[in-house]
């Protein structure tokens, strides 16, 4: 074999080795682009409203995303919630996590704790037992903390605010924005913390966004609260 041949073999070795790499880049990348992603969502009321009939919060991020969701939110949960057996049954929020590979955790809570706790009225120290003032101390960035440290990126949703028409949270709305703020401070100070606030979603005298008791979400407002949470999620690659 001549020194032409040898040159010839080489440079269609070489050929091959570029067509093999560039065909198994294409193939991983189509894997990548197929895989969905995989989100936890955690939390009280706001998330688990509708989830019995397909169309919770959950439902519409899954649809939006076309993504693996997982669902462990629970009616009336807490942040701070010590009971140990109903705790472990969804009761405590922290305890809602399950071992998985997340992309996202989706989470919320507080508004039980202050509600149940307070009245939302002169709030400060249980407001301060689940969030400090910076948002560095307290229940929920304590969570937040320890879902961060399981590689996911985390989203904090808000509450509704009333609609300023014949609602039993009328009085919260303060205690809603500054718990907003303080998760603000946290999101902040963390690029995998995201903030989806809600403050803004509902318009005055619009009772549409709420259910008949004027607290829960309806079907509309779940909805939106997923389509709010997927775009976070969507620019956010």
């Amino acid at each position: 074999m001549d020194i032409i041949q040898i040159a010839i073999m080489i440079k269609k070795f070489s050929k091959a080795i570029v067509i093999s790499a560039s065909l198994w880049g294409i193939g991983t990348s189509a894997l990548s682009a197929n895989t969905p992603m995989h989100i936890l969502v955690m939390g009280d009321s706001l998330l688990a409203s509708h989830s019995a009939t397909g169309r919770a919060v959950s439902d519409s991020i899954a649809k939006s995303l076309s993504a693996t969701v997982t669902d462990k939110s629970v009616m009336a949960a807490r942040i701070i919630y010590k009971l140990p057996i109903t705790g472990s049954m969804g009761m405590s929020i922290p305890k809602q996590y399950r071992k998985g590979d997340w992309d996202w955790v989706v989470v919320n809570g507080g508004g039980n704790d202050l509600v149940f706790g307070c009245g939302c009225n002169r709030c400060g120290r249980k407001m301060n037992k689940l969030v400090g003032e910076t948002g560095q101390r307290g229940g929920i960035p304590k969570l937040i903390a320890s879902l961060r440290a399981t590689g996911a990126r985390v989203i904090y949703v808000g509450y509704l605010r009333s609609p300023g028409v014949d609602s039993p949270i009328e009085n919260c709305k303060d205690e809603g924005d500054e718990l907003e703020r303080r998760i603000g401070e946290l999101a902040a100070s963390d690029q995998g913390v995201f903030l989806v606030s809600l403050a803004d979603l509902v318009p005055f005298g619009d009772r549409s966004y709420h259910a008949v008791d004027m607290v829960h979400p309806s079907l509309k407002a779940s909805r939106e609260i997923g389509v709010r949470i997927a775009d976070v999620i969507r620019k956010n690659p």
